[in-house]
């Protein structure tokens, strides 16, 4: 087997906008929050993909939290990047923003998920390693590692 390529967090860092519509709306007259999750977790695996270079699959939305609502024909956007990587894993962060028309963005929702990369026959196989540049990529990874102990953790107080 090949040696992987290491990997730097722009390398895989990705965005997506998003125009709140009508049909996002839900009873309340804010975006509905499934709409959301499902604009985040494809970012997600489209941050991992590039990452890994593999089709993935999400394991796990680790944390979600919404701080202020989207409306219709708000401008909403997605900033994804790596912030941690397992042997087959790798944790994402999708923060959300609102886009103003003077494109100042006020965030209004972090998440971070797990996805697994998968092999041709749907196993998971080995990710590229994450190579950290900056104190912030640094504080990601030290963060991640620990809710990484904390999902280990809750997985055996299930059982």
């Amino acid at each position: 087997m090949s040696e992987l390529q290491a990997k730097h967090v722009e390398d895989s860092k990705s965005e997506n906008v998003q125009l709140v519509l009508a049909q996002h709306i839900n009873g309340y007259s804010r975006l509905f929050g499934g709409q959301l999750v499902a604009w985040i977790d494809i970012l997600a695996g489209v941050v991992a993909r590039r990452h890994s270079n593999r089709n993935v699959t999400t394991a796990t939305i680790d944390n979600l939290q919404f701080k202020h609502p989207a409306h219709v024909n708000d401008v909403v956007v997605l900033i994804g990047r790596i912030t941690y990587v397992g042997k087959t894993s790798m944790e994402v962060r999708v923060d959300t923003f609102i886009e103003d028309l003077a494109c100042d963005k006020e965030l209004i929702n972090t998440a971070y998920l797990v996805l697994v990369a998968l092999d041709d026959k749907e196993q998971p196989v080995e990710v590229p390693k994450l190579l950290l540049e900056s104190e912030e990529e640094k504080a990601e990874w030290d963060a991640a590692a620990r809710r990484r102990q904390l999902r280990k953790q809750r997985r055996i107080e299930q059982y």
